[in-house]
């Protein structure tokens, strides 16, 4: 129940729907801690900020398009112990992407891999990046579909210009015409702007 209709109603107004959620427990708060009014605000401005920001990261997630929600607190270090951890440490810094460093990420089946490159996708999108992720497949048969319906450009565009964009599965099966041209328009027009993390058969990190 809203104590506050016509507070309410002008938060609603404001589009700060996170202060309106929190008011009646805030103002309590405030009542029992005699908050001075600034800081009542600040923390009714703190909420929405939390909210904004929540609403943010929930749409990177769904546009990063990730087949796992597994982040790096859950990579099993412990069954691939031939991974660095410092190396690895390094990379959740992204400081690639300032770098516009690609990184490629090689080893036998099992080695958590694809987690791996998925996880630093993550982390990249908790600092605010715009990822992609696609296996090859999903990555060429995207591009298919975009080609038929005669929005193969806008693709394309995408696939150059997001901030980081992470291919799973990479060099897995051949690259046939036009895909292997696809594939060089991408990484030409990525070239020391944005980088790509790709994964492959034979965990380390090399940097082109």
């Amino acid at each position: 129940m809203n104590s506050f209709p016509e507070l309410g109603s002008m938060l609603c107004t404001l589009r700060l729907s996170g202060i309106v959620d929190r008011l009646e427990v805030r103002n309590r708060q405030a009542l029992q801690a005699h908050m001075a009014p600034i800081d009542f605000l600040t923390l009714l401005l703190g909420d929405e900020i939390a909210r904004r920001e929540q609403q943010r990261l929930s749409v990177r997630l769904r546009r990063a398009a990730f087949q796992s929600a597994k982040t790096i607190e859950q990579f099993d270090f412990e069954r691939t112990p031939g991974i660095s951890r410092s190396s690895v440490n390094d990379l959740l810094t992204c400081r690639f992407i300032a770098e516009a460093a690609p990184v490629h990420i090689v080893g036998p089946v099992g080695t958590g891999k694809s987690q791996l490159a998925q996880a630093i996708g993550h982390q990249a999108v908790r600092l605010g990046h715009e990822v992609h992720f696609a296996t090859q497949s999903q990555l060429f048969g995207a591009l298919n579909s975009a080609r038929l319906i005669g929005v193969y450009e806008r693709r394309m565009k995408m696939l150059a210009r997001v901030t980081l964009l992470i291919i799973n599965d990479f060099a897995l099966k051949p690259i046939a015409s036009p895909h292997d041209d696809d594939l060089r328009e991408i990484v030409a027009a990525r070239y020391e702007k944005f980088p790509t993390v790709n994964h492959q058969q034979p965990c380390g990190r090399r940097m082109a």
